[in-house]
């Protein structure tokens, strides 16, 4: 009855006429004026956009082979079975040299780049920005050849949606400092030697925790001097890549510096009455590798704190499926980018000094002229030394 009784009310309740409007031809402006205006913005506030996820890339070799194990035993067997792979096709392209690896920086560089610019396209597609993918790639190319594409991307402005057409202006250039300079940085490093880049990329990262920092501090540091050790005396890693004008070639050839060569160190009085030796043959690489193995334990994490908050800000685990167990590229080489920074200042800073050879391949390339205005040059100053008849006297 109770039910009867709010019905009958509710039926009886007066239906009143839609109201008239005075300027239906307004209203339907001003809505479409707003949609137009806002449509693209209040979807970029409204939240946390959400990226679509990637599908498993996992060969199917793997998943059949390993159909029978549970979903977290199977992903330990992939990620283990690629990380020996990528292992072996690290040490495959050493073994193919310098210009190889430069190569493969470049690979990498393009790949990670490709990552991150698709995550943007992703998420923001829907808005049919003008031109996103091609201007990407186009500043890609322009950055890595010294250009600029500032041009084309003001031509691309389309009015209802300028900021978004600048947010997706800045993901790209910071997705260029981040990728571009660091591989450019890496090449510079490879071109000192690639125990520049090996030792560095061989460093391990601790885990989150305070007995894995502490703990990944002291054996990372203990790795880099072993390492440094194996390769300071081979001149394969340690010779810089120089240009030969008569081969028309890259070389690995020279006499290593005193940065490579075998010097007796005298140890602490604490370590000697431990130890009972008073001095220890070390290269003077391994007491850099100490720097290099600090700062990739202390600072390097970081690198990888910096890619996991851009990845929950997009409520996504890996920033593509290329390495399947592993994520994308990016997520392989996070730390590593920070890292390429600090090898190429540390270089520039207590390493790098002026390098005979490249002078005289300079001086080679001058005129006669200047060359003998540089001869005489440098006649008088070790005349005036007194260095010059020293040198003839050895010379007789």
């Amino acid at each position: 009855m109770a039910e009867l009784r709010h019905r009958g009310a509710k039926d009886a309740e007066p239906t009143l006429p839609p109201q008239p409007s005075e300027d239906k031809g307004s209203d339907s402006e001003l809505k479409v004026e707003k949609d137009g205006a806002s449509d693209g913005e209040s979807k970029v506030d409204s939240g946390v956009p959400e990226v679509p996820v990637p599908a498993d890339d996992t060969p199917e070799v793997l998943n059949k082979a390993l159909s029978g194990l549970s979903s977290r035993w199977k992903n330990w067997w992939v990620r283990g079975i690629l990380t020996l792979a990528m292992i072996s096709f690290f040490f495959l392209i050493i073994y193919l040299g310098p210009m190889v690896l430069m190569m493969i920086v470049l690979c990498v560089q393009i790949k990670c780049f490709q990552e991150i610019i698709t995550i943007g396209y992703s998420v923001y597609h829907s808005y049919h920005l003008p031109w996103f993918r091609t201007l990407s790639w186009y500043f890609l190319l322009c950055v890595n050849y010294f250009f600029y594409g500032f041009c084309m991307f003001v031509l691309s402005l389309v009015k209802k949606h300028y900021r978004l057409q600048f947010y997706m202006f800045g993901w790209t250039h910071v997705t260029l400092l981040i990728v571009v300079t660091q591989s450019h940085l890496i090449i510079h490093n490879l071109f000192e030697g690639m125990i520049w880049f090996i030792v560095p990329i061989s460093c391990l990262s601790p885990k989150k925790t305070w007995e894995g920092f502490i703990g990944g501090l002291f054996s990372t540091i203990v790795f880099g001097i072993m390492l440094s050790y194996v390769m300071a005396g081979c001149r394969y890693f340690v010779c810089p890549v120089e240009f030969n004008t008569n081969s028309n070639s890259f070389q690995v050839e020279c006499e290593p510096s005193e940065l490579f060569q075998l010097q007796d160190y005298a140890l602490p009085s604490v370590l000697e009455s431990v130890t009972g030796w008073t001095t220890v043959r070390l290269y003077p690489f391994q007491i850099h590798s100490i720097a290099l193995s600090s700062f990739a334990s202390i600072m390097g994490p970081f690198g990888g704190f910096f890619a996991s908050g851009f990845k929950r800000a997009f409520k996504i685990k890996d920033f593509a499926n290329t390495i399947p167990g592993h994520g994308g590229i990016m997520d392989r080489f996070d730390c590593q980018y920070l890292m390429a920074t600090f090898v190429n200042v540390y270089i520039a800073s207590f390493i790098r000094g002026p390098n005979p050879s490249k002078v005289i391949q300079q001086l080679l390339a001058l005129r006669v002229d200047q060359q003998l205005h540089i001869f005489n040059s440098l006649k008088a100053h070790l005349t005036e030394k007194g260095l010059l008849p020293a040198l003839a006297e050895a010379a007789a």
